[in-house]
């Protein structure tokens, strides 16, 4: 794992207690975006903890040229920024991932085990503003695209992920195994041509395709 944040004291107390745990390995850190991606490349970390303010490179444009030079890398946006624009473009730019920090440092290493299991995460209180926010933005009239082409199967796992089921959950839901739930989220993910469950599950709420109340 690599932590990004330009607060010396938050950075190293943060690596000093994940740690300590047996399976999270920190592998490096940085204080800017730039040094961020130049060690992203280097390291190939499995899930990056990456701030939104930071000199030289924002986090979001890290995210952007991390997730270009190392797509394997899974990133979490850890900031006190509880703006839906950063939240949207981190998403949109390939976070997998968006903890605010007062989260608990329980928290911050549940979601580094989660995220690089595949899941997504992001903060209860940004979920809200997420989906608020998508609301709003579907169009009551809108031009028809590329027909979606999602299956009756792939709608209803989409509808449940949309409700932060993980994978193992979803399988449990529609009496599936877990291998099926994984084919059936990649199959979504590429017939959306997007890059994440987030992403997929933003675009579902804006496309009006989960009937959300």
């Amino acid at each position: 794992m690599l932590v990004v944040d330009d607060q010396e004291l938050f950075r190293r107390g943060l690596i000093m207690l994940l740690g300590g745990d047996d399976d999270i390995e920190v592998v490096g850190e940085a204080a800017d975006g730039v040094t961020a991606t130049e060690l992203a490349v280097k390291t190939a970390p499995d899930v990056i903890l990456l701030d939104v303010r930071m000199p030289r490179r924002t986090g979001v444009e890290a995210c952007r040229a991390i997730k270009e030079a190392v797509p394997s890398a899974k990133i979490i946006m850890l900031t006190v920024s509880d703006e839906e624009a950063d939240l949207y473009e981190s998403v949109k730019n390939g976070a997998a991932g968006y903890l605010l920090k007062d989260s608990s440092i329980e928290e911050v290493a549940q979601a580094v085990r989660v995220v690089n299991e595949g899941q997504s995460l992001i903060s209860p209180s940004m979920a809200v503003k997420l989906i608020d926010e998508f609301k709003q933005m579907s169009k009551p009239e809108r031009e028809q695209g590329p027909a979606l082409r999602l299956t009756d199967r792939e709608l209803e796992v989409l509808r449940l992920v949309a409700k932060g089921l993980n994978n193992r959950e979803v399988a449990k839901e529609l009496f599936i195994s877990e291998n099926t739930v994984k084919n059936h989220v990649r199959n979504i993910l590429e017939k959306l041509q997007l890059h994440s469950r987030m992403e997929a599950v933003m675009y579902a709420m804006r496309e009006k395709l989960l009937d959300l109340p």
